[in-house]
């Protein structure tokens, strides 16, 4: 999981997917359907359609809820008939802090709270039953609702109808009066994030849209750029100004201040996080995405138990609301790598791993980027993925602690469209012939077979990815390369959802070790790794980059999952760390892209008392590579660099 672990009130693992045998729908239905429940409900069809957008980028899924119960491309809320428990995403006990110098806190806090439990329907928050009063208001079904998208449209559209009428205002042609009836629709609590919600559907209305869904059909939005919304319209929603406090967040991010606590309990033990002197002490170098694998509401209470651990800040699926938890300045407990975590802000974002049609909403990916944008900003920190990683991709420490590595947000965390909203779309950067390439899979198209989503060895549902493969031979029949740190016994990867073994990610750049035909082989955990890569249908983008290998007359190098300072940098009083390698090798002749170079550096935070708290820096640097499916690090001293 993120920093959490499996919890009560967790929402279903198991896809619905269309019938294979299931009748297509014309060309153009879709786009036909909006307009048809606009002009039905006297909704202008860019609101309608803007704030389909923002909820599902008009798919349907099959009819599968999002991770907040939502259902179709209006992502009508029922999240009654969706709770249900959700396993842990990873095999091992990962210890969230990973810092050799203190008992592992494995297993500590792992249940939800004692008083968690599935709530009633009644209980549940307004923006959690929306499909209910859409039935009310439509005349239609539940079921249809659900799984019908004529329905499901028609629904949205008596719902911002009737929000419309309830602020007493008129049916208007003009979309900018609609500017509150959108507000109301994203169900948030909260002013702020109300006012953001619409503001990114006008921002969709203005700019314009068209894709083709997951259903095959081609939806599109005409821009409108000379729309100008009426945004005083959401002061007389009557909502609740957002607790923003201490929250660190850019002004286009709905915030708020909701601390984890920082105490002292049992025998000189505390939780849930360190404080800290950043970026004085240490540098920020590192945004860490997680999922939550927990509701909104019991994420918000594990972060404030303080036996449990911490991460900087938590982002609601339904309407993108950001709440900060850690200031930035702390060092939060959630990567399994301490010296990650040293240097790093942790993003947990409300969704499952294993769940792979219950989306995570454009509102939330367009909350997140915007919020590491800023902290990108705020840092220096180079928005790539060797500095935005996934929990993912963080490296085990030592040997020991590869196995119980965390595997979120996992293969259908969506980075292509994340990286475009960061405004860093991946794109090719040299020719045919380039040293690097950077994977970059059509994701809808890219539907690699994943296994155990909801029972072991069982195909999940096909689904969009972006990640590809990684075969010993240029063949799909070929066994997938191995990784001896999760499988130290040399046998093969398998297409297990949480196994990272043979798997690169969208984003991820690698150096070109070989091509043949339709296949290209890159350099991968110290061995050749070849993905299918077919010319009418490229998983890679050719790019330019620096690589490093290993130094003239050195048969191989060592690869770390930290960077550790040398024994002689560490003054009186701080146990020295063990610089202790990976089982991996790196070896003559391999080249691996280069990520940055860093200090060795070792942040001593082992009491309640900050007082005694230092950061170790000494003289050993190394660079950080794209090593296998995570990154690592490799002594500078070791390797020569080159441009490729």
């Amino acid at each position: 999981m993120g920093a959490l672990a499996s919890a009560a009130l967790l929402f279903p693992l198991l896809s619905a997917a269309p019938s294979a045998t299931a009748e297509e729908p014309a060309a153009g239905a879709l786009q036909r359907q909006f307009a048809a429940a606009a002009e039905r409900y006297g909704v202008p069809q860019s609101v309608l359609l803007g704030v389909s957008y923002l909820q599902s980028r008009w798919d349907a899924h099959g009819g599968a809820p999002s991770v907040t119960g939502g259902y179709g491309p209006m992502h009508l809320t029922d999240a009654a008939t969706a709770l249900a428990d959700a396993p842990h995403h990873s095999e091992g006990g990962e210890d969230p802090r990973g810092d050799d110098s203190r008992a592992p806190r494995v297993g500590t806090g792992a249940q939800a709270p004692a008083a968690s439990r599935v709530p009633t329907a009644a209980e549940l928050p307004a923006r959690s039953r929306t499909l209910e009063r859409a039935a009310a208001l439509s005349g239609r079904s539940a079921e249809e609702l659900r799984t019908g998208t004529a329905a499901n449209i028609e629904g949205g559209a008596a719902l911002l109808a009737a929000a419309q009428r309830e602020a007493g205002l008129p049916a208007s042609a003009d979309p900018a009066d609609w500017y509150g009836a959108v507000a109301r629709y994203s169900g948030a609590d909260d002013s702020a994030t109300a006012a953001t919600y619409a503001d990114d559907v006008f921002d969709v209305i203005r700019t314009g849209e068209s894709r083709i869904t997951d259903g095959g059909q081609r939806v599109t939005l005409a821009a409108d750029p000379a729309v100008a919304p009426a945004t005083g319209q959401v002061a007389a929603l009557g909502l609740r100004a957002p607790a923003r406090g201490a929250a660190e967040c850019p002004r286009t991010v709905a915030c708020e201040w909701v601390p984890a606590p920082y105490e002292e309990f049992g025998d000189g033990d505390y939780g849930n996080h360190d404080l800290g002197n950043r970026p004085a002490s240490q540098s920020i170098d590192y945004i860490v995405i997680h999922d939550t694998e927990a509701s909104w509401d019991t994420t918000l209470k594990l972060v404030q138990d303080p036996t449990y651990v911490s991460w900087q800040y938590s982002l609601r699926s339904s309407d993108g609301h950001v709440a900060q938890h850690v200031a930035l300045k702390d060092v939060g407990w959630h990567a399994g790598n301490w010296f990650v975590n040293a240097k790093s802000v942790g993003l947990e974002h409300e969704g499952f791993l294993t769940s792979p049609d219950s989306w995570y909403t454009e509102a939330m990916y367009r909350s997140s980027a915007r919020l590491v944008r800023y902290l990108a900003k705020r840092y220096g920190i180079p928005l790539d993925r060797q500095h935005v990683l996934g929990h993912d991709n963080v490296p085990g420490t030592v040997t020991s602690s590869i196995r119980g590595m965390h595997t979120d947000p996992g293969p259908y965390w969506d980075w292509a469209h994340y990286f475009r909203l960061l405004g860093r779309p991946i794109t090719p950067s040299a020719g045919p012939d380039a040293g690097v390439v950077t994977i970059r899979p059509e994701y809808a198209a890219n539907q690699p077979v994943y296994t155990g989503c909801a029972t072991a060895g069982e195909a999940c549902a096909p689904h969009g990815s972006g990640a590809v493969r990684l075969h010993t031979a240029p063949s799909s029949d070929a066994p997938l390369v191995r990784d001896i740190g999760l499988r130290p016994g040399g046998q093969d990867s398998t297409d297990g959802v949480n196994d990272t073994g043979a798997r690169a990610s969208t984003g991820q750049s690698f150096a070109v070790a070989e091509r043949r035909g339709d296949w290209t082989a890159v350099w991968y955990l110290g061995q050749k790794a070849w993905f299918h890569n077919p010319k009418e249908r490229r998983t890679a983008v050719n790019a330019r980059g620096v690589v490093l290998t290993p130094k003239e007359g050195l048969e191989s190098v060592a690869v770390y999952g930290r960077a550790y300072p040398e024994a002689a940098a560490y003054p009186a009083g701080v146990p020295v760390q063990a610089v202790s390698p990976l089982p991996y090798k790196l070896l003559a002749g391999q080249r691996y892209v280069v990520g940055g170079r860093t200090p060795g550096e070792y942040f001593f935070a082992p009491t309640f008392d900050p007082a005694g708290h230092t950061v170790v820096r000494g003289q050993e640097e190394y660079y950080e590579i794209q090593f296998g499916h995570r990154v690592a690090f490799v002594k500078a001293a070791d390797v020569r660099i080159s441009r490729a």
